[in-house]
């Protein structure tokens, strides 16, 4: 085998999450009324929208999340034959997504270059072609590279390779939409074009059209944007030559990691308190408040610092216990999720305790207890769907805000370890480049855009998610 599979500890959860999902749409099909609930939501054209967005986010942070080691070649010719001769790996650690933009990441120019450039973006001292030197604007070593004129050449092969990714990428679109109109017109028994009418009028119970437009306007616009990487810098590059499009859709994975890992330490924490606190009351509330008080009370800023450095000195005190720098920023980023979680389950838990307190009065709940419902079985199946609703807006919210924090975190230098690609990071290296003159603006642009993408497609794909499970606004969409 020509490369030997590693799973870090933020791979292994992302399995389980993705596991657990395949659990939960198996389950959700097997219940009528969880079915009628997302039926709804697939018949709102903006939710499906902010679906296929952030399954497309969700898919390069998958990719992104299988890591190998690359065999060496043998020493000798034969060796592998041998059986004393073991197999060699490469100290480092590469995911597929890597190796799919293999070139986007190892074209590496001297220092920062424009969005599409063929040259520097700062001048430095060259030879000249007759001898001399001089102060210009040197060639980029991969951006442009097979342009002879550039300055003559530029605007026309820019348009060419961007109307042929175009073209390209809206041929497979179409075929994907061909294979989608046949698949559905079988399950309805009609034609395929009676079925694309529909599709295309609008008039299927779910919404097909904003789907697969959807779906044709990101295959085209990845056609065309990875058309142009091959040939230029689609975003830039930053201070250190990297390009700035690969390190975008690195930071992907980050992010997720960030908000769906500590979403997962953090819910069970929220809803398990806070319930039990507006429920029971009496000293079960009296300590439960106590605790989050207690916790609320300690800057949020300190305790993630404090508990970073103190990963960070343990780790530089064992540096052989890391095989790898990916291992360990990886643990790093693991140890900063758990943290963000334990510190970030206070507001929800408020929030719930809060809203189980009047649920709790609520004559259902009363009648329920008066015909000798045991607590769990009433506030499983009376207190928690009732409270979904907070819970769902929360979950998103603080996703939303936990990717925003990671920026404010790697700013003040308790964040991600940097040596791994994200959206903090780079908005971290942006700010000493906005005092640049000229200005170098793409990397924190580049960096905006990805986080924005991923944030409001959360937050509008959640607010269909509420309206379609919140028992008390169910049917009225």
């Amino acid at each position: 085998m020509g490369f030997k599979p590693v799973v870090l500890w933020t791979d292994a959860l992302i399995y389980i999450l993705l596991a657990a999902f395949i659990w939960l749409g198996i389950y959700v099909s097997r219940k009528e009324d969880l079915r009628a609930s997302w039926r709804q939501i697939c018949s709102r054209p903006m939710a499906m929208v902010a679906l296929v967005i952030l399954l497309a986010y969700i898919g390069v942070g998958l990719v992104d999340s299988v890591h190998f080691r690359r065999k060496l070649p043998a020493a000798e010719p034969g060796a592998e034959s041998t059986h004393k001769q073991t197999a060699q790996y490469a100290p480092e650690v590469i995911s597929l997504l890597d190796v799919m933009t293999d070139r986007l990441r190892k074209s590496v120019e001297r220092t920062y270059s424009a969005p599409l450039a063929t040259h520097s973006y700062a001048k430095e001292t060259i030879e000249m072609p007759d001898g001399t030197q001089g102060r210009a604007f040197p060639r980029l070593k991969y951006g442009g590279a097979h342009l002879t004129d550039p300055e003559r050449q530029w605007s026309d092969d820019v348009t060419i390779t961007v109307v042929r990714g175009g073209l390209i990428g809206f041929a497979a679109a179409l075929g994907l939409d061909a294979i989608v109109f046949f698949v559905l017109s079988q399950r309805r028994r009609i034609g395929a074009g009676a079925m694309a009418q529909s599709v295309l009028r609008g008039k299927t119970e779910t919404a097909w059209r904003a789907t697969l437009g959807t779906i044709t306007f990101l295959i085209v616009m990845s056609a065309m944007a990875f058309s142009l990487s091959f040939h230029y810098h689609l975003l830039g590059t930053d201070k250190v030559g990297q390009d700035v499009f690969y390190l975008s859709l690195k930071a992907i994975r980050t992010g997720l990691v960030i908000g769906t890992v500590t979403t997962l330490v953090m819910l069970p924490f929220a809803v398990l308190l806070g319930i039990a606190a507006g429920y029971f009351r009496g000293w079960v509330d009296d300590i439960i408040q106590y605790v989050y008080t207690t916790l609320s009370s300690v800057p949020g800023v300190l305790l993630i610092a404090a508990a970073v450095l103190i990963l960070q000195v343990y780790m530089d005190q064992h540096a052989d216990a890391f095989t790898s720098v990916t291992q360990r920023a990886d643990i790093r980023l693991l140890f900063l999720c758990v943290i963000l979680g334990i510190t970030g389950w206070i507001g929800l838990c408020r929030l719930l305790r809060g809203e189980t307190l009047k649920l709790r009065e609520m004559d259902y709940v009363q009648a329920a207890t008066a015909l000798g419902v045991g607590s769990w079985r009433i506030i499983i199946r009376h207190i928690l769907p009732n409270v979904m609703h907070i819970v769902l807006i929360s979950v998103v919210l603080d996703f939303s805000g936990l990717v925003l924090a990671e920026a404010v975190l790697s700013y003040v230098g308790v964040g991600v370890d940097p040596a791994m690609i994200s959206w903090g990071n780079m908005i971290n290296s942006a700010r000493m480049e906005m005092a640049r003159e000229p200005i170098v603006w793409w990397s924190l642009v580049a960096a905006f855009i990805f986080m924005f993408g991923l944030v409001l497609s959360a937050n509008l794909f959640s607010d269909a998610v509420r309206d379609a499970l919140d028992p008390r606004l169910r049917g009225r969409a």
